[in-house]
C-alpha cells in the first residue's frame, strides 16, 4: 500500500439519486416520500429558461419546508452551469436562503478543477456570513469530454467535492456518439461503450475518496435495460444510478444494495478471519475459498452499505 492515502470524504447512501424539476413542486412533494436515497431538485437541463426564476424559489420553499433528513434523504441541487448567467443566482439565493438544509451542490458540466473551485468559493463566503452550521459539499457532474479527460485532476484536487457522476446524455452528444436510447447500447458496438468512461472515472473516485455515480437510462419503459446497466455500473465499482423517473428508484435500490445473503457471507468472513488472527495466521479458508485482508475490507464495505440502508429504511417508516 502506498503511503499516500485519500480517505473517503463523505459516507451517504446514493443507491438512487433521483431527478426532480425544480419547476414542478407537485413532484417535489412526492419526491420525499419515495423511496429514494438521495435526491436532486433541478435548476438545469429539466427547466426551461422561462422558469428558472420560479423554480428556484420552489427549490428555496421546498428546502426550509420539507423535512428531508427527517425523511431518510439527502438532498442537492442541480445549478445551472458556469457559462450562463443563471449560476450565481442560484447559488447565491439558494445557499443563502435555504443553505442551513442543503447537503450538496451538483455541478454540471465540470471541465476543469477551477469550475469546481469557482462554485466553493461562493459557497465558502455565504456559509461564513450567514452563519450556516455545517459545510455543504459538492458534487462533479462529468458530461463532456473536456471533463472526462481532466477527470483524474478534478478528483484529486483539493475541494469539498464528494462525488462524481456520469452524464451519458450530454457526453454522448459531445462525443457526436450513435447511440439508440440514453444510456442504453447501441447494438453495433461490440460491447459496452461506456465502459471506459465510466471505469476511467469509478478509479478516479475511488483514488481520491470520492463516491462515483452512474447517471440516467433513457428508456423509462425499460426496466430491464435499466436493471442491466445498472448491473454494469455496479460491477465497476458505482455506488449508486440516477432515477429520472420514480419507476426507476425500486430498480436502483435492488441493484446497489447487498442481498441477505451477501450480508450473512461478510458476517461470517469477518468472524472467520478473527478466528484465524487468535491463530496467528493472515488469512483462512471460507467456503472452500481463500479470504485474507482485502476480503476484510470488502466485508467492512458491505456491512457499512448495509447499515446505512436500514438507517435510511427506519427513518422513511417514521415519518409515515
Amino acid at each position: 500500500m502506498s503511503y499516500t492515502l485519500y480517505p473517503n470524504r463523505k459516507q451517504r447512501l446514493q443507491r438512487s439519486y433521483l431527478a426532480v424539476p425544480g419547476s414542478n413542486p407537485s413532484m417535489i412533494d412526492r419526491a420525499i416520500k419515495s423511496a429514494a436515497d438521495y435526491v436532486f431538485l433541478d435548476c438545469e437541463d429539466a427547466v426551461a429558461p422561462p422558469e428558472k426564476e420560479q423554480a428556484r424559489k420552489n427549490i428555496i420553499q421546498a428546502l426550509n419546508d420539507l423535512d428531508w433528513k427527517g425523511a431518510g434523504k439527502s438532498v442537492s441541487v442541480r445549478i445551472n452551469g458556469l457559462d450562463t448567467h443563471y449560476m450565481y443566482r442560484d447559488v447565491v439565493d439558494i445557499v443563502e436562503q435555504a443553505g442551513a438544509k442543503l447537503d450538496t451542490i451538483l455541478i454540471p458540466k465540470v471541465g476543469v478543477p477551477a469550475d469546481i473551485y469557482t462554485v466553493e468559493c461562493i459557497v465558502s463566503q455565504i456559509e461564513v456570513a450567514k452563519g450556516l452550521p455545517h459545510q455543504i459539499g459538492t458534487e462533479a457532474l462529468i458530461e463532456t469530454p473536456l471533463g472526462m479527460a481532466n477527470v483524474e485532476a478534478i478528483a484529486s484536487a483539493n475541494s469539498r467535492l464528494e462525488s462524481m457522476h456520469f452524464g451519458v446524455a450530454d457526453y454522448s452528444a459531445f462525443n457526436k456518439a450513435r447511440t439508440v436510447v440514453i444510456g442504453g447500447l447501441n447494438p453495433d458496438y461490440p460491447g459496452d461503450q461506456w465502459h471506459f468512461p465510466l471505469s476511467r472515472m469509478t478509479v478516479a473516485c475511488r483514488a481520491f475518496g470520492l463516491r462515483p455515480i452512474d447517471g440516467p437510462f433513457g428508456g423509462i419503459d425499460d426496466p430491464e435495460g435499466y436493471k442491466a446497466a445498472a448491473r454494469r455500473g455496479a460491477a465497476l465499482g458505482m455506488e449508486g444510478k440516477w432515477a429520472i423517473h420514480p419507476s426507476q428508484i425500486d430498480l436502483a435500490n435492488e441493484i446497489f444494495s447487498p442481498t441477505a445473503k451477501e450480508i450473512e457471507r461478510a458476517e461470517r468472513i469477518l468472524v472467520a478471519l478473527k478466528e484465524a488472527e487468535a491463530q496467528g495466521k493472515g488469512a483462512a479458508s471460507l467456503d472452500g475459498k481463500m479470504i485474507d485482508a482485502a476480503s476484510e475490507k470488502m466485508a467492512k464495505n458491505l456491512l457499512v452499505t448495509a447499515a446505512a440502508i436500514k438507517a435510511g429504511e427506519a427513518a422513511r417508516a417514521a415519518s409515515k
